[in-house]
């Protein structure tokens, strides 16, 4: 098993960005309850329930191990992502903050930043965070969100502004342009250049009600839509904003309910993989056809699921439990 890069370890770092406070309503108390409900239980819903097409084929992983442990009371790990260096980073969205961890677990770093979500390497080596992943950006003329980037190398890395003015910013992914797409969850998807500007015409284009989850695959990137009925996850090119697809239903198998896709990243075999609030993180295939299956039954909500640098094996994904885990 490849263990983190831990580099030249460093001491704690403080830093402050975005808006004071964190306003906890709607989806996550949703996930709260579902974590205080689930944790120290070995599954979180009876087989009815698990998502369709779980079973069908089989692709439940070999293991999944701990990374970094459970805390109490709950410390939500919002999202997780690496630096150049393959060190892991971990957003703690209620505590304001997100964190580097060496391969034994520890934490040589904290910068803090309003309630962060998805954290990704952008193509000049800084991490970029969004920040204001709150249900409160939901709120009719809420635009107290956006995207702040640091220098993960810096003695003390200070968050800078990269884009603002956005309402509940979630999930992100580069293209191999450079170009960042925001799953902005109460106002679509968001295309910002290199820049930093927003392209007005693409975003225009690319509505997606609840949009959570984003991965970029190809030429084309898929999302997850939380707030849809039945768990939907649509294609959408990227040289046809309006030209949306679905490509799957993420739902639970007794009925035809949304088991709440999240988190959304491509796989080293160019599968899809959804963290799911119900407990399970699947595979969908891309080309679409609807076939999903659980990959790992984990027992408690998760929140999101990346690649691993240099292991092609392994996912890790992050729970509402505060724990991270490897799945292999």
């Amino acid at each position: 098993m490849r263990s983190f890069s831990g580099g030249v370890r460093r001491g704690r770092r403080f830093a402050r960005a975005g808006e004071s406070g964190t306003t906890v309503v709607a989806r996550s108390a949703l996930i709260g309850a579902l974590a205080a409900l689930c944790v120290g239980t070995p599954a979180l819903l009876p087989t009815g329930l698990a998502p369709a097409g779980a079973d069908a084929p089989d692709c439940r992983a070999a293991s999944v191990q701990p990374v970094l442990p459970a805390s109490t009371p709950l410390d939500f790990a919002e999202n997780l992502g690496f630096d150049a260096h393959g060190n892991l980073w971990v957003s703690r969205v209620f505590r304001n903050v997100v964190q580097r961890y060496d391969s034994a677990g520890r934490v040589t770093a904290e910068v803090a930043i309003d309630a962060p979500g998805a954290i990704r390497l952008g193509p000049d080596g800084a991490l970029y965070v969004v920040y204001g992943d709150s249900s409160a950006g939901l709120l009719q003329g809420a635009h107290g969100s956006g995207i702040v980037r640091f220098d993960p190398d810096a003695d003390g890395p200070v968050p800078q502004p990269f884009v603002t003015g956005l309402g509940m910013a979630n999930g992100a992914a580069f293209d191999d342009a450079g170009d960042l797409y925001v799953a902005d969850t109460a106002h679509g998807v968001v295309r910002v250049r290199r820049d930093g500007s927003i392209d007005p015409e693409w975003t225009g284009g690319a509505t997606a009600d609840g949009a959570n989850g984003i991965a970029y695959h190809g030429d084309s990137i898929y999302v997850t839509l939380y707030r849809s009925a039945t768990g939907r996850i649509v294609r959408i090119p990227l040289g046809a904003p309006r030209a949306q697809t679905t490509i799957a239903e993420v739902t639970l198998g007794a009925l035809p309910l949304t088991a709440l896709p999240d988190d959304l990243t491509v796989g080293s075999d160019g599968m899809l993989y959804d963290a799911t609030t119900t407990g399970r993180v699947v595979r969908i295939d891309p080309a679409g056809g609807g076939e999903i299956c659980t990959v790992a039954d984990l027992g408690v909500p998760v929140t999101s699921v990346v690649t691993v640098p240099g292991d092609e094996r392994s996912l890790l994904v992050s729970t509402a439990t505060g724990a991270v885990l490897r799945i292999r």
